[in-house]
């Protein structure tokens, strides 16, 4: 499982940073949308997938029955997700005003000095 989602968190990086490379800002977003859930599987994936009972403590005890799964990692996914659809947001509302203001959503035609 985990030589499965290196192949697919390689695949990932792979595609956004070939996005990020485009001419178009449609494919930047994408590109941008790409490494976010790549960084996210990255961290769902060192955190070693382990199947056991929620993290919960029993009364009169002090750590939970093992094997218990990590709730750490799950909340740093979640924390990335919500940062990653803020920044996503930020990049939309900034092209469509580049794009309004030159016309144009190729990179290369906005470099042009006025």
């Amino acid at each position: 499982m985990a030589i499965l989602l290196a192949i697919v968190i390689g695949g990932l990086y792979a595609a956004g940073i070939y996005l990020l490379l485009r001419r178009s800002i449609v494919k930047l977003i994408f590109g941008l949308i790409l490494l976010g859930h790549a960084a996210n599987l990255l961290i769902f994936t060192a955190s070693s997938l382990v199947r056991g009972q929620p993290p919960l403590v029993a009364e009169g005890q002090l750590l939970p029955l093992l094997p218990a799964a990590d709730p750490l990692p799950q909340a740093f996914i979640l924390t990335s997700i919500v940062i990653g659809f803020g920044v996503t947001a930020f990049t939309v509302v900034l092209i469509h005003r580049a794009h309004k203001a030159g016309d144009t959503d190729d990179l290369e035609d906005m470099r042009v000095p006025e």
